[in-house]
């Protein structure tokens, strides 16, 4: 069965963009540390670039690896929407959970206005390649029962404010380390597993 892995960035006090959606906080280190730490990332998962950055990061043929399909909340697909890209993983199947967006919002793009588990629990039924959850918070807290895997990029910068990384219902869930990777501009990216 298909896996849903929430592949996400996060400050060390769990946040995964500021207040205002702000993603750009986020240090990388002197050029030589950002093409390592992004060489890694380019090499298992390259279908988390967009569609539009693929190409400028030697992508642009690149089979999917890890993933044929996305989930994420309006905050998230926000950010693409606004600088007019309707369809910001091309390359992916595309779904984004909103209750107010247009459904016609590109062809490309399946809107969910409701029940997001039952997206994912048909969407694991399937064949295929696993399911990137790609954010936000309060849908990874809606979505937290049906999470296989975590992908954490942990960044040395504490936010302060921001979204957090879930944002739900109280509910203890163990996950285990599966894997570890450290990199010199002090980002750590760790692959955690349901136990």
């Amino acid at each position: 069965m298909r896996k849903l892995v929430y592949y996400i960035a996060v400050s060390l006090d769990g946040r995964i963009a500021g207040p205002g959606g702000e993603f750009d906080f986020y240090p990388t280190g002197d050029e030589e540390q950002a093409a390592a730490y992004t060489a890694w990332a380019n090499t298992h998962c390259p279908e988390t670039v967009p569609t539009a950055m693929r190409a400028a990061h030697g992508l642009a043929d690149a089979p999917n690896l890890r993933f044929d399909t996305v989930v994420m909340g309006l905050g998230t697909y926000r950010p693409a929407l606004d600088a007019g890209l309707t369809s910001p993983y091309a390359h992916l199947r595309q779904y984004v959970v909103s209750s107010t967006l247009a459904q016609d919002v590109d062809p490309a793009v399946t809107v969910v206005r409701e029940d997001p588990v039952a997206l994912v629990r048909g969407l694991k039924r399937e064949e295929g390649r696993d399911i990137w959850l790609c954010g936000g918070g309060r849908l990874a807290g809606v979505l937290l029962p049906e999470i296989d895997e975590l992908i954490i990029k942990s960044y040395p910068v504490v936010a302060g404010a921001g979204i957090p990384v879930f944002d739900g219902e109280f509910d203890p869930t163990l996950f285990a380390v599966a894997e570890r990777t450290s990199f010199a501009n002090d980002v750590t990216i760790t692959r955690f597993t349901r136990r």
